[in-house]
């Protein structure tokens, strides 16, 4: 994750085409002015920056795109601003709005009252830009309207793929009458007889003879110039994008996906516009003068073809965060000074009251108020089963609410609710790469040259060579070199792989924190599992309060000890606090204020209660202090033995009383356990508890390897001697004491309910305290890696197959050609395969639903 003093740009990219092209754009990025590191994902369409914080501007990174000849994703809004004819700080508002981070340009004109904004609305929202003016005293007459990122996502995937599939059509009707307008003119078009698709307009030939003779007796060269008109008209608006960009490529010394299709398609044009007006160029050397008009109108045709289909199955991978989204309201229903009003969720705040109704969807994370319920989560968890909800609970942005109505305190909005968090690092994984991909990145980075320079060898062999026609021989083995080539496979085998991979698991309450880890994943062969919170509820309750005896004989009561335990740990936030403090409440104990309060790591909590100095520590801490337990020592071990946790209450360093709790196993831990065995890895409990707790939870649930009484700071050491062992190492924890170990581990599972700290360590988060989840990650992320093998399999032995093939390599044996437009099929298809290959992972179940 980006360290402080980076800051994170993602800026939508248009006009890739390929693998070839996001490696173009990346190195340019990567060579933009404080910029630390750049990735640009051909599938997502989108190009990730981070930067020294205040080294590097947004403009920059723009400018670095467009010099790589694509572009980005950018609107334009009018402010209408009141009183700007007459005021003095024009200047000034430009200079504010021109600073912001994302905003490209903004020009002020005071003759119209209005500034014109040109911003990327990936890095900053028109909400922000309202708020900056603001700032400076202007008033906007006529406020932007609210632009939803998602909705804004789904429309450029729509034009997208409505823009080629309108080119599709057009290019497809003029391939048609192409291909017609050619038959009549096969009789002298020997070369194509040795072609696929040639031999298939030979079948059409008679049937179309006689459905339409007058066809043929047209005069060849009319036909011909029917054939150019109607090829120009595909070149100049269906086609137009491949050669506008491989121009733009050329000029800037970069190539890419178009530029191949460019000079195939314009080479096959060029040889057939020569042979259309200067037939004698070739029949003075005795050959044919063959045209290829139809081929370049399938060539087009069929590639538009597959971008159409690719760019829908591409925004069918990247519908994980759109559904994410998606779940969250657009309106809340708030009360303030008593009366319910329905606004817009952009403008709830921290501490709004919000009510919800049977039935409707939680639009914030909040904690109830007042009523109950029973919350659907299972959108967010992947969990089957309701939750109920009462008092004091925590609820979340985006679930659904199925019988009571009940009144929430708002505590997050906007984007630090766990919705938009969870959202956020879908999209983080699904750009990030793993490292199998970089060589697929390698390939694609100098994949173009070598195709060219393969294309051009091929028709210098087939000219001097070939039979005769050897010049159309030549041109058909140098096209089909050039058609049949794809990048575009290799850059979609990995992407399109970790974005449904992703996206799947964060529908079964899975979040990867990038596409690195799937990789690491398959590599683990241990895992170790925290204690308390993971393999046990995290929720202890008291069982025992025992009195020590005073020298006078007499004791401290029980309600007493409870007390001063409550209150000093009415501070801290861990479980074995909140089971004390919920005791006390139970017992109708009042609790007292604490003062000075202090957590000690891995002993026990201190504090100021009324005048005395409580502690509630461990006993293994009381025995390091030589602390006098008395009648208590033997009763500790008793309870140690049976797997309870003994606490001892201490005020002015003289033992008290003892407080013991205990932590039921979750339900899901043995099976879990049992199936991770299946799976061959080997198991650990790793504990601060006792030998004897941490056995008995051990025993529970079938783990009998087990790292007891290790302080927290001590974890992490434990992980490492592990991993010198030579093992790969995943880590399962629950709450801020495992934060080291999570992070030394090679991957750290972090529950999700665990502290902010765990979460920011680990690598996989699990939505929900359902152990199940850690199987489900495992087992998702050897599919997807299985997947990406398999993409990158095909993606290069298409290329080393079909390359070879194309150059006429199996000519001499078959007496078969693969021809162009055959080839240009062929290239739709591998690129299709490889995203539909990918798309088989969303139909991935979990083996422990």
């Amino acid at each position: 994750m980006p360290t402080m003093g980076n800051q994170r740009v993602v800026l939508p990219i248009e006009g890739m085409s390929c693998g070839a092209c996001a490696v173009t754009i990346q190195r340019r990025l990567e060579g933009a002015a404080g910029v630390r590191d750049a990735n640009v994902n051909f599938a997502t369409g989108k190009a990730t920056v981070t930067m020294n914080e205040g080294q590097g501007v947004v403009a920059d990174l723009v400018h670095a795109v467009r010099s790589a000849g694509y572009d980005c994703v950018k609107s334009t809004t009018v402010l209408r601003i009141d009183g700007l004819h007459y005021s003095t700080g024009v200047g000034r508002l430009e200079e504010q709005l021109n600073s912001m981070t994302g905003v490209l340009r903004a020009a002020a004109n005071q003759a119209t009252e209005s500034v014109t904004v040109e911003y990327v609305p990936s890095v900053v929202s028109a909400h922000d830009i309202e708020a900056s003016v603001a700032e400076l005293g202007f008033a906007i007459s006529e406020p932007i309207a609210a632009e939803d990122p998602i909705e804004r996502e789904q429309l450029r995937w729509r034009y997208e793929t409505g823009t080629a599939g309108l080119r599709m059509t057009v290019a497809g009707v003029a391939a048609v009458l192409s291909l017609l307008g050619s038959l009549p003119l096969m009789g002298s078009m020997t070369a194509k007889t040795a072609d696929p698709f040639g031999r298939l307009m030979g079948l059409i030939d008679g049937p179309l003879r006689t459905v339409a003779p007058g066809l043929y007796s047209v005069e060849a060269f009319a036909l011909k110039i029917f054939l150019l008109v109607l090829t120009t008209m595909v070149i100049v608006w269906p086609g137009a994008k491949f050669y506008s960009a491989a121009w733009r490529g050329m000029v800037r010394g970069t190539a890419d996906m178009n530029t191949l299709i460019a000079v195939g398609t314009g080479a096959a044009f060029s040889y057939s516009v020569v042979a259309t007006f200067l037939p004698s160029v070739f029949e003075t050397a005795g050959l044919p003068a063959e045209v290829f008009y139809e081929a370049v109108n399938w060539i087009i045709a069929f590639v538009l073809f597959g971008r159409f289909l690719e760019a829908r199955a591409r925004g069918q991978a990247s519908l994980a965060v759109h559904r994410l989204t998606a779940l969250r309201p657009k309106h809340a229903r708030v009360e303030r000074d008593g009366l319910e009003t329905a606004i817009p969720v952009e403008e709830v705040r921290v501490g709004d009251r919000v009510i919800v109704r049977p039935a409707e969807t939680i639009p914030v994370d909040g904690i109830v108020l007042s009523g109950e319920s029973e919350v659907n989560e299972g959108m967010l968890t992947g969990e089957v089963l309701p939750v109920p909800k009462q008092r004091h609970d925590r609820v979340l942005g985006g679930t659904l609410n199925l019988r009571g109505a009940f009144a929430l305190e708002v505590t997050a909005v906007g984007k630090e609710t766990t919705l938009a968090q969870i959202a956020q690092l879908v999209e983080d994984a699904q750009g990030a790469k793993t490292a199998i991909q970089g060589v697929a990145d390698r390939v694609a980075g100098i994949f173009v040259p070598i195709v060219v320079a393969i294309a051009i060898f091929s028709f210098i062999v087939w000219y001097i060579f070939g039979p005769d026609p050897r010049a159309a021989f030549a041109m058909v083995t140098f096209v089909t070199v050039l058609v049949v080539a794809c990048p575009c496979a290799l850059g979609l085998a990995t992407p399109t792989a970790i974005m449904v991979g992703t996206g799947q698991g964060a529908r079964q309450g899975v979040l990867f924190r990038g596409g690195d880890i799937l990789e690491k994943m398959h590599e683990l062969d241990t895992i170790v599992f925290d204690k308390t919170g993971t393999i046990t509820e995290g929720k202890p309750t008291v069982t025992h309060l025992l009195s020590a005896k005073r020298s006078d004989g007499g004791s401290v009561s029980a309600a007493e000890i409870l007390r001063m335990a409550a209150s000093v740990e009415s501070r801290s936030e861990h479980p074995v606090a909140r089971a004390i403090l919920n005791s006390a409440v139970s017992r109708g104990i009042k609790v007292e204020g604490v003062e000075r309060f202090r957590a000690m790591s891995g002993r026990g909590v201190r504090g100021i209660v009324g005048r005395r100095l409580v502690e509630v520590i461990s006993v293994a801490h009381a025995t390091e202090r030589s602390l006098d337990l008395r009648d208590l020592g033997k009763s500790a071990e008793l309870h140690l033995m049976a797997g309870r946790t003994p606490l001892v209450v201490v005020a002015n360093d003289t033992v008290q009383g003892m407080i013991v709790v205990t932590d039921d196993v979750k339900p899901s831990a043995k099976r879990t356990v049992a199936r991770l065995r299946d799976l061959g890895y080997d198991l650990f409990i790793l504990s601060g508890d006792s030998k004897a707790a941490a056995n008995l939870a051990g025993s529970a649930v079938g783990i009998d390897r087990v790292i007891a009484q290790v302080d927290p700071t001590s974890k992490a050491d434990e992980i490492r001697r592990l991993q010198a062992d030579g093992r790969k190492v995943g880590m399962v924890g629950h709450g801020i004491n495992d934060a080291a170990a999570l992070a030394q581990a090679d991957v750290g599972f972090s529950l999700g309910s665990g502290t902010n700290v765990s979460v920011q360590a680990s690598d996989v988060t699990l939505i929900s305290d359902d152990l199940r989840g850690v199987v489900t990650a495992i087992e998702l992320s050897g599919e997807t890696f299985k997947t990406i093998r398999t993409n990158l399999f095909f993606a290069f032995g298409y290329n080393a197959l079909a390359i070879p093939v194309a150059a006429g390599i199996v000519y001499p044996i078959t007496g078969l050609l693969l021809g162009p437009v055959i080839a240009s099929v062929a290239m739709a298809f591998a690129s299709l395969s490889v995203v539909g290959h990918s798309l088989r992972l969303r139909a991935f179940t979990p083996s422990m639903m």
